[in-house]
């Protein structure tokens, strides 16, 4: 078994024992409680015998135990979705939420004075509704709001101080693909990078793969991914979430919630993130605006590397990675040719040339006539 799949296995027995140890709790709570009420209803509701006041605790603890298991587990859920919201959110939008939250109560402590004046039973609800609504309020507002409360004291976030094309979110084919890293070191992407936990393990199950091809892309992908960590112009941030079953749609949701750019060169997971407005650094894309314009007519030198498609043809590669098909051209397969293009196609994952060798010259030959 691989040593990623066992650690993954201890770390959901260590989680599924800490949320077994806060139901326990919940329900170590319930039962005394309820127990100690069936001692009063026991002890007051008729004779006062040992055997009935037994009774009447042990259906108090039983009761206690059987609710204490329900609200444990509800409990659970609500602290597990408000640990996975706040693993999601940035740290300075929970500190502009808190800041938010304290200045609300402090507000709501103000309105609710006169509330005070009122009768007992209508003063409680009455502030605690105060309370309620001004908390949520305020934290929304200062988690909304957290750059301009920071720039009041003079405090500049990490996240105010980059622009929205500064953040990012990088999915595996971008690792593997490695050209990520070499637009890093030419400045072409700086800032903030969101590393999901699923892209994480999705190289770790690809370099622990049995087929040698996969695990070598899946090593190239943690090489790069350790040589963009090193880089002095990135700041990475890991993103946690439980639960995770399409990768591409929570990288896709991810940078749509922080406002973040997305680097991949998948060309159907771009597509879905631009119908989703949310912008994509395209690789391949890029890579193809800065590749050297060809147009039919141009001469190119190339080395026919295979066998095309078709009867005849020969496949070379420019530099840049360029694939360039050669007509009648399978006999001069590994050698360099000087080629006129005759075609340039554009196509999702690059560009495609189409040439054959050019046409002899044909001179004119003058003709003298002899008289």
């Amino acid at each position: 078994m691989p040593a990623s799949a066992m650690g993954d296995e201890a770390t959901d027995d260590r989680r599924a024992q800490i949320r077994g140890r806060l139901v326990e709790g919940v329900r170590l709570i319930f039962m005394p409680l309820l127990g100690a009420a069936g001692f009063q209803i026991g002890s007051r509701s008729g004779p006062a015998t040992s055997s009935r006041t037994l009774l009447w605790v042990f259906l108090g603890a039983a009761c206690g135990y059987v609710l204490g298991g329900v609200i444990g587990r509800l409990t659970l859920r609500a602290v597990t979705g408000i640990e996975q919201e706040l693993r999601r959110t940035p740290a300075p939008q929970i500190a502009g939420g808190v800041v938010g939250l304290i200045v609300s109560l402090l507000v709501a402590a103000l309105l609710t004075i006169p509330l005070l004046l009122l009768p007992v039973g209508a003063a409680w609800p009455a502030s605690a509704f105060v309370y309620l609504v001004f908390g949520s309020l305020g934290f929304r507002l200062g988690k909304a709001k957290h750059e301009d409360i920071f720039a009041l004291v003079g405090i500049k976030t990490r996240a105010s101080g980059s622009a929205r094309g500064d953040l990012h979110v990088v999915d595996t084919s971008a690792l593997i693909d490695g050209r990520v890293a070499d637009l890093v070191a030419t400045g072409f992407i700086s800032g903030t990078v969101l590393l999901h936990e699923g892209v994480l393990k999705e190289l770790q199950t690809i370099a622990d793969s049995s087929d040698r091809r996969r695990r070598t892309r899946g090593r190239r992908g943690l090489d790069v991914l350790v040589e963009l960590q090193r880089a002095p112009t990135l700041q990475f941030q890991l993103v946690e979430e439980q639960g995770v079953v399409d990768v591409d749609a929570a990288l896709v949701r991810l940078a749509r919630e922080r406002g973040a750019s997305l680097v991949t060169v998948d060309h159907n997971l771009s597509m879905v993130a631009e119908a989703l407005g949310v912008p994509v650094a395209q690789i391949n894309t890029l890579a193809s605006k800065f590749r050297m314009p060809y147009a039919a007519g141009d001469e190119l030198s190339v080395r026919l590397v295979k066998e095309g498609r078709e009867h005849g043809q020969a496949v070379g590669y420019l530099d840049d990675g360029t694939m360039v098909v050669v007509q009648e051209a399978n006999e001069r397969i590994g050698s360099e040719v000087d080629v006129r293009v005759r075609n340039v196609i554009q196509t999702t994952t690059g560009r495609m040339i189409f040439a054959s060798f050019p046409e002899p010259e044909q001179t004119e030959q003058e003709t003298v006539s002899v008289p």
